[in-house]
């Protein structure tokens, strides 16, 4: 036909499309991500620059000699530090990290540090996964960061179960940048689903901050997780927003225009909506914290403004073509701007001159918030249609769904087949107990027993 008619409709069409895409992509920043969410406050924002140095401090082979520490140190007592693991000592199977008990803040903190761009390892961890490889409850995972999160917790479950128990009153919080962010999401994961591991420990009690996250869960469990899950974005940052396979992008490297021209078709052809309907595809987890400095088509960095929000379609998905997309992953410009973003937080609050009875009580505000903004979110994920979501119950508790059983011997590798409904546990459940109290006589009827237990 294009023959015939001497004009290549194909070619045109093509080119077409990519120029769309170009225009789309060129309007697009990093501001555009974020502008309908709401401004974070100085209290649901103060651990993340506190965490960020503690990320820092796992580079450091002394931390009593630290070579590299930021303005202002790691904030971090020496004698306080519970254990530090090194490549030796994890063997490869899961990035370093230190264990850190922060009496100043009640508060027992697990960092991971970044990827490792000189170790082997590290690239095989992200590299250890397919689409649609790892189901994990309910939902899909990335296998690589699972399986380091499950070495992780094996190795130190008997002395995070002690100091959970000999401190009841602290917080358990997995912090990570980079590779160890989606190390530490998936500790929270298998965490708050195994409990037990830990002496039955409080959801309530765990917290994750995912410092430039990876995309390591479906879109279900990354809002169903909201709740304990918290992912920081500087600016225009690329891992939250590549939403490609990671062996794409090491063989981009070798094929970068072929890859464009496929993302380029892909992008402008398939909606959204069809996107959201991938249970496989992977996102950014958890609450999104986003940091933003810089406004379009202005030069330099102006002061930062930190916005938040549970999303639902609209999570980072389109990459900003922006000469800092590199840059802004870098722990030490995100622990920067953090602490930038913090100290103009507290500027305002004194400003204001809050007294500490008020500020309890937005705190307690700023709680119910955050959970009606959760459970939003989960009804948001069923409007949408998303695989396995499902609306919170109506008594104000989430509902605990499980089928299945646990049967592999790490404790991540348990696997559940969460349905919507979770309606055949309860069948079950409710024909044992009528085999309990009841029995049948000669004609077939049901007869009460005589004796029976109800334990």
């Amino acid at each position: 036909m294009s023959i015939i008619c001497g004009i290549p409709l194909l070619e045109c069409v093509y080119c077409l499309g990519c120029a769309r895409w170009a225009w789309k992509r060129c309007l697009h920043t990093a501001g555009h991500d974020s502008e309908t969410w709401g401004i974070a406050t100085a209290e649901e924002f103060e651990p993340v620059p506190r965490l960020c140095r503690y990320i820092l401090a796992v580079y450091e082979e002394d931390i009593r000699h630290p070579l590299w520490e930021p303005p202002g140190g790691y904030g971090i007592n020496p004698d306080w530090l519970i254990l530090r693991k090194t490549y030796e000592d994890t063997q490869g199977c899961a990035p370093p990290y230190i264990l850190y008990l922060d009496h100043d803040h009640a508060d027992i903190v697990l960092a991971i540090r970044g990827l490792n761009l000189a170790k082997e390892s590290d690239y095989q961890v992200l590299l250890d996964n397919k689409l649609g490889k790892k189901k994990f409850d309910g939902g899909y995972v990335h296998n690589g960061l699972l399986k380091a999160a499950g070495w992780v917790l094996d190795a130190e479950c008997d002395i995070l179960k002690e100091l959970v128990e000999k401190h009841s009153n602290y917080t358990l919080t997995f912090a990570g940048h980079s590779l160890g962010s989606g190390v530490a999401a998936m500790l929270a994961l298998v965490v708050v689903r195994h409990h037990d591991k830990l002496g039955n420990i409080d959801r309530r009690r765990i917290r994750c901050y995912a410092i430039a996250p990876a995309r390591c869960m479906s879109l279900n469990l990354a809002v169903r997780y909201a709740d304990v899950i918290n992912s920081v974005v500087l600016q225009d940052d690329f891992l939250p927003r590549t939403a490609t396979p990671l062996e794409d992008i090491f063989k981009s490297l070798f094929c970068l225009p072929c890859l464009l021209c496929l993302r380029c078709m892909r992008d402008t052809c398939i909606p959204e909506e069809k996107m959201l309907r991938d249970p496989r595809r992977l996102y950014a987890p958890g609450r999104l914290y986003h940091i933003v400095e810089r406004k379009p088509f202005r030069l330099g960095r102006f002061p930062p403004v930190v916005r938040t929000a549970v999303p639902v379609d609209g999570r980072f998905e389109h990459i900003v073509l922006s000469c800092n997309a590199t840059s802004d992953h870098a722990i030490i410009w995100i622990e920067r701007e953090a602490r930038r973003a913090m100290d103009l937080m507290l500027e305002k609050d004194k400003i204001m001159e809050i007294p500490a009875k008020q500020r309890m009580e937005r705190q307690e505000t700023l709680a119910r918030e955050h959970s009606a903004e959760h459970k939003a979110a989960l009804q948001r994920a069923v409007t949408l249609s998303v695989p396995y979501a499902y609306s919170p119950s109506g008594y104000g508790t989430f509902n605990e769904l499980e089928d299945g059983e646990n049967s592999h011997k790490s404790s991540v590798d348990a696997e559940s087949s969460v349905g919507p409904s979770g309606k055949g546990k309860n069948k079950e459940s409710w024909k044992e107990l009528i085999e309990r109290l009841f029995d049948r006589d000669e004609s077939g009827h049901m007869v009460l027993k005589r004796s029976h237990s109800y334990d």
